[in-house]
């Protein structure tokens, strides 16, 4: 199955500024979460970000943060998504039944969360170049879990492609000169 722009949104999980330190290859987890905001931007992909536990880990790190209004970021203390009360229905309202996910940490908030979208009946797509987790071995083994559980494990360029689907366009040239190069 194919992502499809209209069918889709895209879902930044706790990427806050006291964690974000921690994680192995931050750099590359975060330019993979901000490539594809932007793209989304482009596309129209409708975002959604959480914060988990806002208060001690403090709140979306700013190169990401400038992408959401106040209403698109939703603080929790599950590690689901679905599981907190703002979270869930600003993803069910949107009414799309795909779910690109990225963010950290792989083995905590983005498994848990991947899960149960899965559980409920989302197509879930987790974006591999812009996850991460501390320790290397926990973000393989969340990788390989979700795998296996029928959740897709994508790139980010296999995002783009497929919520352009087609080369010639006003909008692939402008994601090709601004994000492909």
């Amino acid at each position: 199955m194919l992502i499809a722009a209209e069918e889709s949104m895209l879902l930044v999980v706790d990427v806050q500024e006291k964690l974000v330190p921690l994680i192995h290859d931050r750099e590359t987890m975060l330019a993979g979460c901000r490539w594809l905001l932007g793209v989304a931007g482009e596309v129209g992909i409708p975002t959604l970000a959480t914060e988990q536990y806002r208060k001690g880990l403090g709140s979306t790190v700013d190169t990401l943060a400038e992408f959401f209004p106040a209403d698109r970021v939703h603080d929790k203390t599950v590690f689901s998504c679905l599981g907190a009360p703002e979270s869930r229905p600003a993803i069910e309202a949107l009414g799309r039944r795909q779910v690109v996910v990225c963010g950290i940490e792989a083995h905590v908030c983005v498994l848990e969360t991947s899960i149960e979208l899965n559980a409920a009946g989302y197509d879930v797509f987790v974006v591999a170049d812009a996850v991460g987790s501390r320790s290397p071995t926990d973000r393989h083994f969340a990788l390989e879990r979700m795998r296996a559980l029928g959740i897709h494990v994508v790139t980010r360029e296999m995002v783009a492609f497929e919520w352009m689907r087609r080369a010639g366009t006003d909008l692939f040239r402008r994601i090709s000169r601004d994000y492909l190069r």
